[in-house]
């Protein structure tokens, strides 16, 4: 076993003057019963359950309301909360919690979508957030996301939350510390077994009892309701994210924990260029997003690669997913079961091997998110390490559809290539408007 690395950040103000002279300054005082976080859940899918659940397990929270807009779905998330110990409001229009003074903190775990607008809205309304990652659909939304977060001083904390699990954290210092030798190449991959017919091809229908499909569709753009475009169901986790005007497929979804590490790792550095191959090869369902893709990094120190197969599930590294760092001395490879590290000179042989359990990583990020509240400091998942990651995720995708190598700008978080930069502006359909 190996000596755990203590959770990033965690550091309190040195004197109790001073933290609570930070918190005036900043919040204003806690609405909830014993100063407790009054916090609203705004997209109570599996992913926003999920986030209730884990929040709940953190003494310091308060669950004060629950916004859907889906009836079923408001429901359950009622049932859910009680059964936590809370009996939170029920709201159909998430406008009416931006508005609510005594909330003090939103999770938005709605659609990908409508992650940038409710972020920066709850910015703006003086709220602290918890945005699910991918932080946002275009370039130009994380950039607002931050400016956001900075102009009205709130904690933004991003749902990677790998980075709060301390096996991420010890491989990432593992990589900094030079026991890996040299690094010059990163993977990232994950692979499956998908059913040919996917999620099939339903055809556009009235949308069920219930859902307000207008508000769900918001800032993109005017659509039928089709069943995989919504994609709630019980056996799935929503389908929305394999259309392109909602999410980016594969690429932001499992890729930006992939990448995430690799960034985590070498200090948040992006890409200085991006290229990417793939298709719809497969699958044969009225999705949109590639069913098999292969993306290639230049980092300033080394090169990386994303691979995601969905017709295979041949594994690497006796799994299949994960992150690793191939280095002049050795092989560290990470994902949610664990780590290990690969010596060159042993035949593939682990020396070194650590897992833990899921539970590691998700309550710890909430803690993160908690104390960040109180001490004004950036959480773990500070809203611009993710909407970096995200951002090399997204040029990922438009490298593929667009059938080119992206050149990245850092200074000026654009491409060099002039002809692909109104694809990272932000599309909104009327009368939606993001502005920070």
């Amino acid at each position: 076993m190996t000596t755990e690395i203590p959770p990033r950040r965690r550091e309190f103000l040195k004197t109790a003057g001073a933290a609570a002279l930070t918190t005036s300054l900043f919040t204003g005082a806690l609405h909830g019963a014993n100063d407790k976080v009054r916090i609203a859940f705004i997209g109570i899918g599996r992913m926003g359950s999920g986030n209730m659940d884990y929040c709940a397990k953190v003494p310091g929270f308060e669950i004060a309301a629950v916004c859907d807009v889906w009836q079923p779905a408001l429901e359950r998330a009622q049932a859910q909360a009680k059964k936590l110990g809370f009996d939170p409001k029920p709201v159909r229009d998430f406008r009416e919690i931006l508005a609510d003074k005594s909330i003090d903190a939103i999770c938005v775990s709605a659609p990908d979508h409508w992650h940038a607008y409710m972020a920066v809205e709850g910015c703006k309304a003086g709220k602290d957030v918890w945005v699910e990652k991918p932080a946002c659909v275009y370039v130009e939304e994380g950039q607002k996301m931050i400016q956001a977060a900075r102009k009205y001083n709130r904690v933004v904390q991003g749902g990677t939350m790998q980075r709060s699990g301390a096996f991420f954290q010890k491989a990432a210092a593992i990589v900094k510390s030079g026991d890996l030798g040299e690094i010059t190449f990163c993977r990232t991959f994950q692979a499956g077994l998908d059913k040919k017919e996917g999620w099939g091809n339903p055809p556009d229908s009235a949308p069920p009892p219930g859902l307000d499909w207008d508000m769900w569709l918001g800032p993109a753009p005017k659509r039928p309701f089709n069943p995989n475009r919504f994609g709630v169901a019980d056996d799935r986790w929503s389908t929305f994210r394999y259309f392109w005007d909602y999410a980016g497929g594969a690429m932001t979804d499992w890729g930006v924990h992939l990448l995430d590490i690799v960034q985590l790792a070498f200090d948040e550095a992006m890409p200085l260029s991006i290229s990417a191959q793939g298709g719809k090869f497969y699958v044969q369902d009225n999705c949109e997003t590639p069913d098999t893709m292969l993306a290639s990094y230049r980092y300033p120190r080394f090169v990386a690669c994303y691979e995601s197969r969905t017709a295979n599930p041949t594994q690497l590294y006796n799994t299949g997913y994960g992150t690793a760092f191939h280095g002049s001395k050795a092989t560290l490879l990470v994902n949610r079961d664990g780590y290990a590290v690969y010596p060159n000179d042993r035949n593939g042989a682990p020396v070194q091997e650590h897992t833990r359990s899921l539970g590691d990583m998700n309550v710890p990020h909430w803690r993160n998110f908690l104390e960040c509240i109180h001490s004004r400091k950036k959480p773990t998942s500070d809203i611009e390490t993710c909407v970096r990651t995200t951002t090399t995720c997204l040029l990922s995708n438009l490298a593929l559809r667009h059938a080119m190598t992206l050149d990245w700008d850092d200074q000026a978080f654009t491409v060099r290539q002039r002809d692909a930069r109104p694809f990272l502006k932000a599309k909104y359909r009327a009368p939606w408007k993001l502005e920070v």
